[in-house]
């Protein structure tokens, strides 16, 4: 009978660490590129057009810098759990299931790196 492996190894966690930090570094352009089209950094805004034509592009103006908020909150999020994915590989408990206990899937984690349930928890909670 074969033993049931409780946590992966340290090259497996390397593994996954590198991950991590290519999708963390990637997660942060993005943030910026976010935050910098929310405060306008670029200078694209319609002050310098007829009044008219600005009193059309405010409403359009608003919706757009509301979806960027959420996109860049989002962003926010995600890099949070990556960086919590880090914190877990650090302590050496990454990739175990906070529901079963038991190890996460390779190939999930490989997906989802940042994942904290197995697909059998998941799937559970969403029934």
């Amino acid at each position: 009978m074969s033993e049931e492996k409780v946590r992966y190894s340290d090259a497996e966690l390397e593994e996954f660490k590198a991950l991590i930090e290519k999708k963390l570094d990637k997660a942060r352009k993005e943030l910026d590129m976010l935050q910098s089209a929310f405060s306008y950094k670029d200078g694209n805004s319609t002050d310098d057009t007829s009044p008219t034509f600005k009193l059309m592009e405010d409403g359009s103006e608003i919706a757009t810098r509301e979806e960027i908020g959420q996109l860049a909150m989002r962003q926010k999020k995600f890099i949070q759990n990556l960086e919590g994915a880090m914190q877990r590989i650090q302590a050496k408990t990454y990739g175990i299931c906070r529901e079963t206990g038991k190890l996460i899937q390779k190939e999930r984690l490989m997906a989802v790196p940042h994942a904290t349930l197995s697909m059998e928890a998941k799937l559970k909670q969403n029934k």
